[in-house]
């Protein structure tokens, strides 16, 4: 094969190495987001639904701040085991693409990079262990301005797919400012 050829193409198998490495790093990150969601439930009717929520998704009451009207949850996320095995079979892919490009370029070791595949399920066993972690949800609950057709705002902070099940679970908007 022309050395040309081989070289490009380990150039653009090394990129999207590369850009593997960072989806495998990025699985694990933490995505906090904070959102002010609106209900048409009176505050006490909304901070029950909120507690129960949250009690029935194994969270726990953390702190109450009655001066800040804010209440901090505290649950354990446990990981995906779909993700970590797609993750580790993602791996698999790359380094066997690079390894079959390394092979090419480097023929006297072919054999040698094959190994490279072996390192695939450290991907599943990073994602595993770093996503699997205490997560923390803060609840403030705020007056509304007046002429709006809401009875109770909260602010929440917590990560972003807990933020969009609380929205579909409690049928909570989200309040334009």
């Amino acid at each position: 094969m022309d050395s040309t050829v081989l070289q490009s193409t380990f150039l653009l198998t090394l990129l999207l190495s590369v850009g593997l490495f960072f989806f495998i790093r990025a699985s694990t990150k933490n995505r906090t987001e904070v959102m002010r969601l609106v209900s048409e439930q009176d505050e006490n009717t909304l901070m029950s639904s909120l507690k129960e929520y949250f009690r029935s998704r194994a969270y726990r009451v953390l702190a109450i701040d009655a001066a800040k009207n804010q209440v901090t949850f505290e649950g354990f996320v446990s990981p995906s085991w779909f993700l970590a095995v797609f993750l580790s079979v993602l791996a698999a892919v790359g380094l066997g693409c690079l390894a079959l490009v390394l092979s090419l370029l480097f023929p006297n070791f072919g054999q040698i990079f094959l190994l490279l595949v072996l390192l695939s399920p450290l991907s599943g066993l990073l994602y595993w262990k770093k996503s699997g972690r205490l997560e923390k949800v803060s609840l403030k609950m705020e007056n509304i301005p007046s002429g709006q057709n809401f009875s109770s705002t909260i602010t929440v902070t917590a990560h972003r797919d807990e933020l969009a099940e609380l929205q579909r679970a409690l049928q909570l908007k989200t309040l334009d400012i």
